[in-house]
């Protein structure tokens, strides 16, 4: 395992999840968009790192949006999870992967070039199992890997490039 990988138990939130069954098929209902869903091995994920977001680091529910679209080289995208800072511009940008998809540089690309219109402070990489976050310095146009997922709104103590 990578020496950045962090170490988080997402499955701890397991019992915060609202599962149904509807049509024969198990729903899992998303407490940010208000709606049930399929329930999907990438969805798990993404409603449990919803849930460390909220319980564990402070997020304000109110400002995630969850499948958000973007407009990325001319393409149509849309990103897991993306969090807003109390004034509205994007902080945090998360892609889910199922958990039995590794963590590949595809991956990595992939967040990147969501984050092109963006320009967050923070990205996350995660598949439930292995989860990568790091800062990022627009100035110097590097990166750094964290040991942690700051807290909402990031403190002055917390890492920022």
């Amino acid at each position: 395992m990578p020496a950045h990988t962090l170490h988080i138990d997402f499955l701890r939130f397991r019992d915060r999840l609202q599962t149904s069954r509807r049509a024969g098929k198990a729903h899992l209902w998303d407490p940010i968009r208000q709606k049930h869903l399929v329930l999907q091995p990438e969805e798990l994920v993404r409603q449990l790192v919803l849930h460390y977001l909220i319980e564990e680091r402070g997020y304000n529910r109110n400002r995630i949006s969850i499948e958000k679209g973007l407009k990325v080289n001319d393409l149509q995208k849309r990103c897991d999870i993306l969090v807003y800072r109390p004034d509205l511009t994007p902080l945090l940008l998360v892609e889910c992967k199922a958990p039995e998809v590794p963590l590949s540089q595809a991956a990595f690309e992939q967040i990147a070039r969501y984050n092109l219109p963006l320009r967050v402070d923070y990205l996350l990489v995660t598949n439930g199992i292995h989860s990568y976050c790091c800062a990022m310095n627009y100035a110097t146009e590097s990166y750094a890997f964290l040991d942690t997922i700051p807290h909402y709104p990031p403190t002055a103590s917390e890492p920022k490039l």
